[in-house]
């Protein structure tokens, strides 16, 4: 099975556990109690995962931490950014991908459970192989 095979797989099975929050609660709670309740469901699957990874910036040999904290990394291949706003943004879309950009992770999945069906709140973003070039260590 190719990489790429992989993460599309693994993707499917988080937005699958994502709907399955959705369609549990509904819209209109706060981003914490999504993201808990997505971290429920990826603990039952047997999934390895990490909540609240802090991802460090290094400038000129300095580690700085930034404040930047990624929501989720599943299997390390995955960065799942959870959202309860009005409306994704193009803004929102830039966020990820400089997680996955600087956590050097090829997969992203911008989670908008304010939606009326997550459907219409699920972007999946893939980096190019090239597009690693900003560095970070989790």
């Amino acid at each position: 099975m190719t990489v790429d095979r992989q993460h599309d797989q693994l993707s499917e099975r988080v937005i699958g556990l994502a709907i399955e929050v959705h369609r549990s609660l509904g819209p209109g709670l706060l981003e914490s109690i999504y993201e808990e309740c997505l971290c429920l469901e990826i603990k039952r699957t047997h999934l390895n995962f990490r909540r609240q990874v802090v991802l460090p910036v290094s400038y000129k040999g300095v580690r700085l931490n930034c404040g930047y904290r990624l929501d989720l990394v599943v299997e390390n291949r995955i960065v799942v950014e959870v959202k309860a706003i009005e409306k994704l943004m193009p803004v929102h879309e830039a966020q990820l991908l400089t997680y996955m950009r600087l956590g050097r992770i090829p997969v992203g999945l911008l989670l908008n459970f304010n939606s009326a069906t997550l459907k219409d709140g699920i972007r999946r973003l893939q980096l190019a192989p090239q597009s690693h070039c900003l560095t970070a260590s989790l």
